[in-house]
């Protein structure tokens, strides 16, 4: 069974290779991937098949046939929930940092969908089968909010809201030294990374409009500084890549600059003696999470509160600055 995508190639878009311009338009998969797919004939042009090199004209319409992914059902596992709200509709959940969204390349278990499907009694069923109710995620490390879909009607409205950019989510981000001014916005293209297509990047063409707003909560000898953030769109690694791009990358983040080396240019040498020591992961946190709900359209909000790891960093950088 396949799930068919349309795609109308913009004027900016036009002179693309075919496998190019639809690595574009799914952050997930590889132009190989793709050019394996145009091969297949799974992908039509204007009702014609065309090869991989095909240069993309503006006012092209572009059929994409993705076939289902073919695999063992998805076995429930006890695996432990911090859930902050729950209905017959949806759930929202504090993940935990290291656990996975749903089963992918390389965690066939264990995942946050193994352990919704042994707390649930049902999932909505749309989407993929891999990543029943996920309309959304957070990166493996990344921790706090996320909100499932339990009934079909609940899952279609979230997408729709997430489309809209209806969904308003902020995130606690501990970045190195501190941001100058210490609250504005930046407004880019993000799309892969020219070289790395494991990365994202800001790009000038063929990326996602993103736009990140951010402001310093707390600055420890212009080091490190823990920022909240509010992303209006929801792009793959937006934050991570916005806050490098700014030349702040998160702590704890070494594909985007933030590694041990970036730690260890700390000039204060007890901060650079906690962050060598005490960052385990890359430091961000989904903090809170507003919309309106999916079914009765009431405004709801929830929060996930600093995990341990944020609490006990900030305790002892608060110690350096009492006894410096």
């Amino acid at each position: 069974m396949n799930q068919e995508r349309i795609y109308r190639v913009q004027a900016q878009e036009a002179g693309q290779r075919l496998d190019l311009f639809l690595a574009s338009k799914d952050e997930e998969r590889s132009r190989s991937q793709f050019k394996k797919w145009i091969e297949a004939g799974r992908v039509q042009v204007n009702a014609r098949t065309v090869k991989p090199r095909y240069l993309v004209q503006a006012g092209d319409e572009v059929l994409l046939r993705v076939p289902q992914p073919q695999g063992p059902e998805i076995t429930p596992e006890p695996i432990p929930l911090d859930i902050l709200y729950e209905d017959e509709h949806i759930l929202v959940v504090n993940k935990a940092p290291g656990v996975v969204v749903h089963p992918g390349a390389g965690h066939a278990s264990g995942t946050l969908v193994h352990g919704l499907l042994n707390h649930c009694s049902r999932l909505a069923s749309q989407g993929s089968p891999l990543r029943p109710g996920i309309v959304h995620r957070l990166d493996r490390e990344t921790s706090g909010v996320l909100l499932v879909a339990k009934s079909d009607p609940a899952y279609l409205r979230l997408i729709e809201l997430f489309k809209e950019h209806r969904v308003r989510k902020r995130y606690l981000a501990w970045v190195y030294g501190r941001p100058r001014p210490e609250k504005g916005e930046i407004r880019t293209l993000i799309g892969r990374h020219p070289k790395d297509r494991k990365r994202m990047a800001v790009v000038d063409r063929n990326g996602k409009e993103a736009v990140t707003q951010w402001r310093v909560v707390t600055s420890w000898h212009d080091q490190v500084s823990l920022l909240e953030v509010r992303i209006l769109t929801g792009r793959t690694h937006q934050i991570r890549v916005h806050c490098h791009y700014l030349g702040h990358p998160l702590l704890g983040d070494p594909t985007y600059g933030g590694g041990r080396r970036r730690a260890r240019s700390l000039a204060h040498p007890r901060i650079r003696h906690l962050v060598l020591t005490q960052v385990q992961r890359t430091l961000l946190h989904a903090h809170r999470l507003e919309l309106e709900h999916p079914i009765s359209g009431i405004p709801m909000a929830w929060e996930a509160p600093e995990p341990e790891d944020f609490l006990s960093l900030r305790q002892a950088l608060e110690a350096v600055i009492r006894h410096p």
